[in-house]
């Protein structure tokens, strides 16, 4: 068996190994009760719920330009009728260590469908924090000696469906690699409204490039804790989104490198700003997929960069 060396310290570095996610077989758009997110929410009361051809012909962009730079693409295995897109949010790595993350009780067939993956890294760096720990891959973001991880501190933390990782797993986090800083932020959740719900950190703040990253204010309940990352990295190296961008999930595009990143065609203003500072942009079509309030971090989960 050739075991994978797993090495993620960034969310920039070059890109070797991923697991990405399939939209093979989503099965039908899911009722209101079964709506995990305000924008699916919002989407199926419309009747504009993305159709699963469309999202497949989206991921298969993504396929194609992982293929262009030689990156090794592990996709799951396909669940019959279930919702298998969102990778990020099932498992993730820290340096070494695959961390599997403690998820929705409904999605933990999601986890099995990717055992094939998990099979191939050494069972000591493989991990799973205990029941109590709540935690996506969505909210945590690796940078340097940090791990910032998003989390919600209300008292009525267990009435939000969209509040995935609790204050259990920050503390988790600090014992389990005591090399690490690690630093919380405190998110903006709302059950009903997609313009006022950061669902995780990837969607109101991602580094990218060298020193740069993407940011919405809006998403923070505590401004102390955004403006300690304007200050870690600069104002002038902060691209500020405004909260219809946030919405459209502007800062949940995915690095290859520091100077390719992959990113929503859409996107103009982004996309030009990126470039202005020496960026490869590769756009991609994912405005579908992006009604289910995840993008292209969401949908990716990297095992090896340099």
């Amino acid at each position: 068996m050739n075991r994978l060396n797993l090495h993620v310290e960034d969310e920039t570095s070059r890109l070797r190994a991923v697991v990405l996610g399939t939209a093979r077989s989503n099965g039908p758009a899911p009722n209101l009760k079964e709506a995990y997110d305000p924008k699916s929410r919002q989407h199926i009361m419309e009747g504009t719920y993305p159709k699963v051809e469309d999202m497949v012909v989206e991921i298969d962009a993504v396929a194609r330009v992982f293929e262009k730079y030689e990156v090794e693409v592990f996709r799951p295995t396909t669940l019959e009728d279930c919702n298998q897109i969102f990778t990020r949010d099932i498992g993730f790595v820290i340096d070494n260590k695959f961390v599997k993350a403690n998820i929705l009780p409904d999605r933990e067939e999601e986890l099995l469908a990717i055992q094939h993956v998990i099979d191939l890294v050494h069972p000591e760096n493989v991990i799973r924090p205990p029941q109590e720990v709540h935690i996506e891959g969505g909210d945590v973001m690796l940078h340097r000696d940090y791990i910032f991880v998003g989390t919600y501190r209300g008292a009525d933390y267990a009435d939000y469906i969209i509040a995935r990782t609790n204050v259990e797993a920050v503390e988790w986090l600090r014992e389990t690699f005591p090399n690490k800083k690690v630093v919380s932020f405190n998110l903006r959740k709302d059950n009903l409204d997609p313009y006022n719900n950061a669902l995780h950190l990837d969607c109101c703040f991602q580094p990218v490039g060298n020193g740069k990253c993407i940011i919405y204010k809006g998403g923070f309940l505590q401004e102390e804790e955004y403006q300690f990352l304007v200050d870690l990295f600069g104002a002038d190296n902060c691209f500020e989104i405004t909260q219809e961008e946030m919405y459209h999930m502007n800062s949940n595009v995915f690095s290859i490198a520091p100077d390719v990143v992959i990113s929503e065609r859409n996107f103009t203003r982004l996309n030009t700003w990126l470039r202005s500072h020496g960026i490869t942009v590769e756009e991609v079509p994912y405005a579908e997929i992006a009604k289910q309030e995840g993008l292209l971090r969401c949908s990716t989960l990297p095992l090896i960069r340099d």
